[in-house]
């Protein structure tokens, strides 16, 4: 099939009806609903770019062995300018959207040619499992179709592990000689409902006696026996988009998944039943290399979108005049240039995997990964601190239709330098979208937790550490104070003490 259009992305969805609820409903059209319609919009003007002959060479590829294009994201890199190349693919998708929507195909796409570099991981639990990840890498690829994933149980009692949680979490309740039956939930299916198919993984967290749980396979999001349960949308049919501009068009609704007895053919299961490997996945593969890449670099968008906003706010009010505002706003800008470093070094530092391919070095990603989820509601707390009391008095943009308001609107709303009140109120709207509205909030959350905890994020930087350097300084260091048992001894002075000497 090749690359899609967002016109045949859309007519995919509307052709595979999905048991989809949301505020007590039912969704019969995903593509028109307005707690969805923004987001596939979106979606679709990513797969357009893929037809754009100014962009298809950047976003896209020809897979050697069809002689058909792809996305760039499942291109196996060959040396650190492959990785810039598939850098600059995220890059342009993600600034389609300002770097507000963490779920982009790209994301998943990268994912599965993780696991494709991985297959001799799953060929641990049988070599048909290796055989399989290889079909599914080719066959999402080259039908261009969108994958969601949940990784997450569902939020209950965190203290009992999976087989103590009653029919509760995702496990296997069947096996034929077809394949098996699942059953049980999932969270956190970001953009799930607006999805071709399904993927199903874990983070580490299965225990003995959980063999029941250690399951990766895949699904069409369609697959009769799932429903998708949304969260309450933060859009709503009355908003207009000068009101409320990002959350009309970027909203990223999440669900949760509900398998109720779904059939899954045997070549759609990756890993059966196995706690070890399904665990080892997520840390011991280059999952997180590669998502971490696109994942960092849309970050790098969303942050460089953000802090411009709060300097444009800044600006409108002259209150960059002030230098507790500059130190802010050098504060930032300074969080900028720590993830353009750590995308750079990691391509710099690319290393080889095991099937000829190169992947981008975790550390210095994963360094901005654990740095983001407080480095971005910092953005967003700048961001209010500059705005203020100013964003809770905005006006509506039907103020603006109103004749009999428009001499004050144009007096009491107009920004320093002349700036007119209607471009004032729109770019202080623009912003309490970004800042304030449930839309922005769950941004914010999203950059605290989509890598999951960051707290065990953090003590997996210093449990995995194998650099030797600091501890080989140490040593050195050490080793200058000598015996104290030893025949004590006068240092020999250093060079520059030696030049001292001699100058005076």
């Amino acid at each position: 099939m090749g690359i899609r259009t967002g016109k045949q992305f859309i007519e995919g969805l509307r052709s595979r009806p999905r048991d989809v609820w949301v505020r007590g409903e039912r969704v019969d059209d995903v593509t028109t609903h307005p707690a969805f319609k923004g987001a596939v919009e979106q979606l679709a003007a990513l797969y357009d770019t893929q037809h754009d002959p100014e962009l298809q060479d950047k976003v896209t590829y020809v897979v050697p062995e069809t002689g058909e294009r792809a996305g760039l994201a499942f291109m196996p890199a060959k040396s650190a300018a492959d990785l810039r190349k598939r850098r600059e693919a995220y890059r342009i998708w993600a600034e389609t959207n300002f770097g507000l929507m963490g779920r982009s195909p790209d994301f998943m796409n990268v994912t599965l040619l993780a696991f494709w570099e991985a297959r001799h991981d799953f060929a641990k639990g049988g070599q048909k499992f290796a055989d399989n990840i290889v079909k599914y890498y080719e066959y999402i690829r080259d039908n261009d179709l969108f994958l969601s994933h949940a990784l997450i149980t569902p939020q209950n009692d965190r203290s009992k592990q999976s087989s103590e949680q009653a029919s509760m979490h995702l496990r296997v309740v069947k096996e034929t000689t077809e394949g098996i039956y699942v059953s049980g939930a999932r969270m956190i299916a970001t953009l799930g409902p607006v999805s071709d198919e399904m993927i199903m993984y874990n983070l580490p967290q299965f225990k003995a006696g959980d063999e029941d749980h250690a399951l990766i396979f895949a699904v069409p999001t369609d697959v009769k026996g799932m429903r998708q349960i949304s969260r309450d949308p933060y859009h709503v049919d009355a908003h207009e988009s000068y009101d409320h501009p990002l959350s009309t068009r970027f909203e990223e609704n999440d669900s949760l998944l509900i398998f109720d007895n779904v059939f899954v053919p045997w070549d759609r299961v990756f890993c059966y039943r196995q706690v070890e490997l399904s665990n080892q996945l997520y840390t011991h593969t280059g999952v997180r290399n590669h998502t971490a890449h696109q994942t960092n670099t849309r970050a790098l968008i969303k942050m460089q979108f953000s802090v411009g906003l709060a300097i444009a706010v800044a600006k409108s009010i002259k209150a960059d005049q002030f230098l507790h505002v500059q130190q802010m706003l050098g504060e930032l800008l300074g969080y900028i240039e720590q993830v353009k470093s750590a995308l750079v070094r990691s391509e710099y530092e690319s290393e080889p995997t095991e099937v000829g391919t190169v992947r981008p070095s975790l550390a210095p990603l994963q360094a901005i990964r654990t740095m983001l989820p407080t480095a971005y509601p910092r953005v967003i707390e700048v961001l209010q601190t500059i705005g203020a009391g100013g964003f809770m008095l905005m006006p509506s943009g039907a103020d603006f239709r109103a004749p009999e308001l428009s001499d004050d609107l144009a007096l009491y709303y107009q920004g320093a330098g002349g700036m007119p009140s209607v471009e004032r109120v729109k770019l202080f709207k623009l912003a309490w979208d970004l800042a304030g509205e449930a839309f922005g909030q769950r941004l914010v959350q999203y950059e605290r937790y989509y890598a999951g905890d960051p707290v065990r994020n953090l003590a997996l930087n210093y449990l995995s550490n194998r650099n030797p350097d600091m501890q080989r300084l140490v040593d050195k260091a050490l080793a200058l104070a000598g015996d104290p048992n030893a025949p004590a001894t006068v240092a020999e002075p250093t060079n520059n003490e030696l030049a001292t000497e001699v100058n005076s």
